[in-house]
């Protein structure tokens, strides 16, 4: 994943009593804060889920501190850091009465940009170099041909260059899919994924047999796709909480 330019890049760990959640981006995207709202929500949710903790009784559930960063390595010229904020989607007139606060820090991570935080990072700062030198090869090749070259370009002493060398196919092709989704505009509509995903389920596998899970209609249908189809069944979570009822997805 470390190779992708904006494209399966949400990272989520936890150190102590703080929660990371940083993505990266390829094109600037004014609504991070809703969407990393929208996944410390989930991630909040299992916590309590896996501790046993009880949200609707009289101790206080204490919760790791959300920090949010995105790291911007976009064509479109940006500040070396920019603060993306909730509030900036409110009516201006009710900002101040707003009861959620949300704020994303986005870094510039291209090549020359944001020097404390790319020099503290060796292979952050490699791969900003990479990133340069693909599209700086573009300008007189073919994207494949322009992967090719930087590839073979990249110095010896860089610590992803043996990453890099020893899954090349698989490289090639993560860049050749972000570069397409780049030209067409951005990701696709289905979420911010794409590719396979592995989810790892609350409940076991359902037999042929076995009953349904309950928000699953005798159609097969189940609830994330009948939110799609613009509705959902009384006391059916809404789709941000469908990660929830439906498994946890890992990347």
């Amino acid at each position: 994943q470390v190779v992708y330019m904006g494209m399966h890049n949400d990272v989520a760990f936890l150190i102590a009593d703080e929660i990371n959640l940083y993505e990266q981006q390829s094109t600037y995207n004014p609504n991070m804060p809703l969407r990393l709202l929208q996944y410390t929500g989930n991630i909040y949710e299992k916590l309590v889920m896996l501790r046993r903790e009880n949200k609707f009784g009289k101790r206080l559930i204490r919760l790791p501190v959300p920090k949010l960063v995105v790291f911007y390595n976009g064509t479109t010229d940006m500040p070396d850091e920019t603060e993306l904020r909730l509030s900036d989607a409110f009516p201006e007139e009710k900002r101040a009465e707003a009861d959620i606060t949300v704020r994303v820090r986005m870094v510039n991570i291209n090549a020359g940009r944001s020097p404390g935080v790319v020099a503290s990072c060796k292979p952050l700062d490699e791969y900003a170099w990479l990133v340069a030198r693909i599209r700086r090869n573009e300008r007189e090749a073919d994207p494949a041909a322009a992967i090719d070259a930087a590839l073979d370009a990249m110095p010896e002493s860089f610590l992803i260059k043996r990453y890099l060398d020893a899954n090349r196919v698989e490289v090639k092709k993560m860049l050749l899919t972000e570069y397409n989704e780049t030209q067409q505009g951005g990701r696709p509509r289905g979420g911010p994924h794409t590719g396979p995903r592995r989810r790892a389920r609350c409940w076991p596998r359902r037999g042929r047999n076995q009953a349904r899970h309950p928000h699953q209609q005798a159609d097969g249908r189940g609830a994330h796709q009948r939110h799609r189809e613009g509705g959902h069944r009384p006391g059916e979570p809404g789709p941000a909480l469908y990660g929830i009822w439906n498994g946890v997805t890992v990347n």
